[in-house]
């Protein structure tokens, strides 16, 4: 199944070698184009030579040989009358190529040499390079790629020179994708790619599509090339896939611009045979999308090779997937393709022929296979008897150009020895006229001397005297030098201690802004502070006299209900106890309830005289007093617990007597606020604080509320905590209960 992996690379070679012609497809309205611009221009004239060219390829292509043979002969007989035959030289290449194209080698070989020889006289590069590049096309087609290649890198050397012109990019892009085709048959890699990215770096200069289009496909074909000589080579494979896609995105993005669908038939085709040949298998729907793209473009423009290979393609894609049906479809449409043609390609029916014999065979069908089996040996004979005429030519003219190298370097020997000899007389000649004008020239030469030799002396003396004076304007230069140089030196020690100075100054100034500056501050400080402790002072001791006016009239209110109303109680129990045995019995009930009352109120009184002084406080200290008062605050459905860590009992009695109220304060508003089950008093001694802290489990309150309200209890309690210099913090939730603590300095 030869056919298919090779009938892309057939296509593309038969596209490199019309690289340099525009494509047979030319549409009629190109041609009307280029017919309605050449009437219109001035017979003579540069514009109508510059697009005479170009409507005779167009008519060329269109199979109207004769009628552009007829205008290019009329216009060069109008190009040999000018002074600068470059316009002679242009139309006669272009006459040599279509003489070339028509197979007349010889009409060609006269009208090459005969724009070679225009081109001599004139000074238009661009002229002299097309010219070489015909010249190097018309090599190529003859199969003398040596030859060309040399003609060609001279055109290349011409268009360098050349200045710009619309036409010099296009035509240098020729000559580099002609020089593209001739690498890649010599499977020249490296230089192929070169030129090739030349074509590509031209298209984009020309901003043009259709050159564009042309160098992708280069490039596409020659890493295609390259994955072919060696197919672990993954770089080039996905290469050729970029830029063959490149290619197909720049005609879809340009219709418009390209309008030849066997374009993108070609590009289609190529790109579906790489998939099949080089990607794994789950390419394959890559491969049959853009071989049906292939075959449906090339349909719409009549293109029976190209429509030949997507058959091609499509028939290998069905054998792979075992469906021979189909395949044997595909490669008969192939077969019907190209024998629509008028000269059908030979190779081709040779490898559909050899196709269908394989698939008739692998289905039995073995008359089938017989029949192009036939059909491939006689086209295989014809091939062959063909190939060895072409053999047969090929060594002859290989011959005789052996013959004509030897004549040339025979002819060259020849003249070479004639050179030498006649070099050699004109050298002899030569040496003796030298030796008469060196005589002449030696006694010219001593009569030069005796006057140098004077003029040397008198030379000498002026010399002496303008060096004594050289030598007193240098002592001179050299004094006021020095002189110049001490005062400058004076000069700028003066302005470094001026300087100096100055700076010494500064910064002593800036020394003692910072220090006056840096005194005013700590001063300003001290001041602040000194006025802060006096504040602290005076408040401490308004706080030092309030407490201590509310202790005095504390303990005066619990002395006088301990021995004023506590005695007159007492007296009264007593008198009530004595009454109680002198009156009847129905009365006592009522006398002994009086009585208890009394004593109920005799314990009240105690307990509120306890509260206002605490005598265990001033005999026993703080955690006597406070284990007292939580003993006396519980009852059955409320459980104080006091707890002492660390405690060292070395609290002045002032501070004891402040904690004990600041305790007192907050266990009463939780008695009256929090209805709690349990109360914790902590008091823990540190290194250097103390921390006193009183929980309960009652219904806790919104603490922002309580501060907002600013009572009483609450102030009185903050001013105890400050005169401690301590601090005070509440903890609470709803429902969750209660934690306050305050913590104070020992000192």
């Amino acid at each position: 199944m030869s056919y298919f992996s090779n009938f892309s690379f057939l296509l593309l070679l038969c596209w490199f070698l019309l690289g340099g012609i525009s494509t047979k497809s030319y549409g009629q309205e190109i041609l009307t184009n280029y017919k309605e611009q050449y009437d219109k221009t001035i017979p003579g004239s540069t514009a109508r030579f510059e697009l005479v060219g170009k409507y005779a390829q167009a008519l060329y292509f269109h199979e109207k040989q004769q009628e552009a043979q007829q205008i290019l002969q009329e216009n060069i007989r109008v190009a040999e009358k000018q002074g600068d035959k470059a316009n002679a030289a242009y139309l006669y290449a272009i006459l040599a190529m279509n003489a070339q194209l028509n197979e007349q080698t010889k009409e060609a070989t006269k009208f090459i040499t005969k724009a070679l020889e225009y081109v001599q006289s004139t000074d238009r590069f661009e002229i002299k390079a097309y010219v070489n590049y015909c010249q190097g096309w018309i090599y190529a087609r003859n199969n003398q790629e040596a030859r060309a290649v040399q003609s060609l890198l001279t055109a290349i050397t011409w268009y360098e020179k050349a200045p710009q012109s619309p036409t010099k990019l296009s035509r240098l892009s020729a000559t580099y994708k002609e020089l593209t085709s001739i690498y890649a048959s010599w499977n020249d890699y490296e230089l192929q790619e070169k030129y090739s990215k030349l074509t590509l770096d031209v298209a984009i200069q020309q901003n043009n599509p259709n050159a564009q289009f042309d160098a992708y496909m280069m490039m596409g074909y020659l890493y295609e090339s390259e994955f072919a000589q060696n197919n672990n080579n993954i770089y080039a494979r996905d290469l050729a896939e970029n830029y063959y896609k490149k290619a197909i995105k720049t005609y879809e993005k340009n219709k418009d611009v390209i309008p030849f669908r066997s374009d993108l038939a070609f590009v289609s085709n190529n790109l579906a045979s790489l998939y099949l040949r080089a990607f794994p298998k789950q390419y394959k729907e890559q491969a049959t999308y853009y071989a049906n793209l292939a075959l449906q473009q090339a349909k719409e423009s009549n293109q029976s090779n190209f429509q030949a290979s997507s058959y091609g393609i499509l028939a290998e894609i069905a054998l792979q997937q075992n469906d021979t049906k189909v395949a044997t479809g595909h490669l008969l449409s192939a077969l019907s393709v190209i024998n629509s043609t008028n000269l059908p390609d030979k190779n081709t029916l040779l490898s559909i022929y050899e196709s269908l014999a394989y698939l008739n065979e692998t289905e039995e069908n073995y008359l089938g296979a017989l029949h192009f089996n036939k059909l491939y040996l006689q086209t295989y004979q014809s091939i062959y008897d063909q190939d060895k005429l072409e053999v047969s030519k090929r060594l002859e003219a290989q011959y005789e150009k052996d013959q004509q190298k030897q004549q040339l370097l025979t002819l060259q020997l020849a003249s070479e020895k004639k050179e030498q000899q006649i070099q050699l007389m004109k050298t002899l000649g030569l040496q003796q006229q030298q030796e008469l004008e060196n005589l002449k020239l030696l006694e010219e030469n001593q009569r030069k001397k005796l006057e140098i030799s004077q003029l040397e002396t008198e030379t000498h003396a002026q010399a002496l005297k303008l060096s004594q004076l050289e030598n007193d304007n240098k002592r001179l230069d050299i004094q006021h030098f020095k002189k110049t140089l001490s005062y400058q030196e004076k000069v700028k020690f003066y302005f470094l201690a001026l300087a100096i100075v100055f700076a010494i100054l500064l910064l002593v100034l800036l020394y003692v802004f910072k220090q006056r500056t840096k005194s005013m501050k700590q001063q300003r400080e001290l001041y602040n502070l000194a006025i802060e402790k006096e504040k602290q002072h005076a408040k401490i001791a308004t706080l030092t006299a309030l407490l201590d006016g509310q202790e005095q009239e504390r303990s005066r209110l619990a002395r006088d209900l301990h021995d004023g109303l506590g005695g007159l109680l007492s007296g009264t129990k007593i008198q009530l106890s004595n009454l109680n045995n002198k009156i009847s019995t129905d009365n006592k009930a009522e006398m002994t309830k009086s009585i208890e009352h009394l004593d109920n109120a005799v314990d009240e009184l105690r307990r509120v005289a306890h509260n206002l002084m605490p005598d265990l406080l001033l005999k026993y200290g703080l955690e006597e007093a406070l284990k007292e008062y939580a003993s006396r605050m519980s009852t059955d459905q409320l459980d104080i617990d006091v707890q002492f860590l660390g405690y060292t009992n070395t609290l002045v009695q002032d501070k004891q007597l402040l904690v004990y109220r600041i305790i007192q304060e907050l266990v009463n508003n939780a008695l009256k606020h929090a209805d709690p089950k349990q109360i914790i008093i902590q008091l823990v001694e540190n290194t250097d604080s103390y921390l006193v802290t009183i929980e309960d489990d009652g219904c806790g309150f919104d603490l922002a509320q309580v501060q907002q309200s600013k009572s009483a209890g609450l102030h009185n309690i903050q001013s105890r905590v400050q005169f401690l210099k301590g601090e005070l913090h509440f903890h609470s939730e709803r429902n969750l209960g209660t934690s306050i603590d305050f913590q104070f300095p020992k000192l």
